[in-house]
């Protein structure tokens, strides 16, 4: 597992910090392009609020293999009179996801038809802002913007914007030879986001998760990734100075990608479906609460990535795994929440699928674990492994 770890998985610090300086650079000049390019009087518009976010495991500190691929939140701004409105019309969405629509209140002033017109559906009798419109503004708006800020840092990298109807648009950044030492090629995945306050967000629902046409232009999804990053922050401050709790999850991404690697389809997509990055993520936030941390010491990495195997393969049988932050009063108190989370139903991550294949993959994944040695050696070959997809 060491050798495997250092060998395929562990990032180097100074390309990663390097990668994540160059992708900063980059998307602020965007966003401040984008901004600029999209200031209009009066509140019948989108815009930018002018700062991003930096999410995701290369934020984290537990990416694996090459620091290629990044995730950024774009704020907007909005109109007033939106509010939302918490697990709408939850018939139309897909299950396992927190749903959450954004309304006009009653007595939209008329004035305001026009941003209806270009941004809303309506639903249920009130308009409610379409995430499919918001993101065809979004694309098309930075597209616009691409130009100038091409021009500018052309002596930088060579930058291309890449979209696909009903996904965030992607910014591919090629650094130019004589300017940066670590020659990567950058995928920056570039989000549109509604802040909620409290660090809050609400972000387009993937479009193959939806049942009804219909719910693609009502429903948002929730983001979390501040408060996940809090409590990493904190799970640090407690834990010993050697914790192993985020080599326990890179390792177990690692070899659940080397199984993918001998699977067939279907069951290969709904194998990398049910152990996504973020199930993952969540049951170590589960397992970290539940004993002492100086536990996750370095000594003890095999012991507790074991714990971390055998608390997914229960949940993965009882066909039950919480989102950590909807409606969970473990959380410790010095990671404050919103209120927003707090009060929100509880949603229950792996409701999605059915029990047969749940249990499929419970029997998979701990094979996998006794099999790991077997696992590494066979499908770490390049005979094995599989051309890794542009983003």
């Amino acid at each position: 597992l060491e050798s495997f770890y250092v060998r395929q998985l562990r990032l180097s610090p100074h390309v990663l910090g390097h990668s994540k300086a160059h992708v900063g650079r980059v998307v602020a000049e965007l966003v401040r392009a984008a901004k600029a390019q999209g200031l209009q009087p009066g509140p019948l518009s989108l815009s930018l609020r002018g700062d991003f976010v930096r999410i995701g495991s290369a934020y984290e500190q537990h990416k694996v293999r090459s620091p290629d691929c990044f995730d950024i939140l774009v704020p907007l701004r909005l109109p007033p009179h939106l509010e939302p409105h918490p697990r709408c019309i939850e018939s139309l969405g897909p299950r396992g996801a927190f749903l959450c629509g954004l309304r006009a209140r009653a007595g939209w002033p008329r004035r305001y038809r026009p941003f209806a017109e270009g941004f809303c559906v309506e639903l249920q009798g009130r308009s409610h802002l379409s995430s499919g419109l918001v993101l065809r503004w979004f694309q098309g708006h930075l597209q616009r913007c691409l130009g100038a800020v091409r021009y500018r840092l052309q002596e930088r990298c060579r930058i291309t914007l890449s979209t696909c109807p009903g996904r965030p648009p992607t910014l591919h950044i090629v650094p130019c030879s004589d300017y940066v030492c670590c020659h990567i090629s950058m995928a920056v995945r570039l989000i549109p986001a509604i802040p909620l306050g409290d660090a809050l967000y609400l972000t387009a629902l993937p479009p193959e998760g939806l049942r009804a046409p219909s719910a693609t232009e009502a429903l948002w999804g929730l983001n979390a990734s501040r408060q996940e990053q809090r409590l990493l922050n904190w799970v640090k401050e407690q834990a010993p100075a050697s914790s192993c709790h985020l080599k326990c999850l890179q390792i177990l991404k690692g070899l659940r990608d080397l199984r993918g690697q001998g699977l067939e389809e279907p069951f290969c997509s709904q194998w990398g479906q049910v152990l996504s990055s973020y199930v993952l993520k969540t049951a170590l936030f589960s397992l970290l609460l539940q004993g002492p941390l100086e536990a996750w010491d370095e000594r003890f990495l095999v012991e507790r990535l074991e714990d971390l195997v055998l608390y997914l393969r229960d949940c993965l049988r009882k066909q039950v795994l919480m989102h950590f932050f909807l409606g969970n009063a473990s959380v410790p108190e010095a990671v404050v929440l919103p209120r927003f989370l707090k009060e929100a139903t509880p949603v229950n991550l792996l409701a999605a699928f059915d029990g047969p294949t749940l249990d499929l993959v419970a029997f998979q994944l701990i094979s996998t674990w006794i099999q790991a040695p077997h696992v590494i050696r066979m499908y770490s070959s390049p005979r094995y492994l599989r051309p890794v997809p542009t983003p």
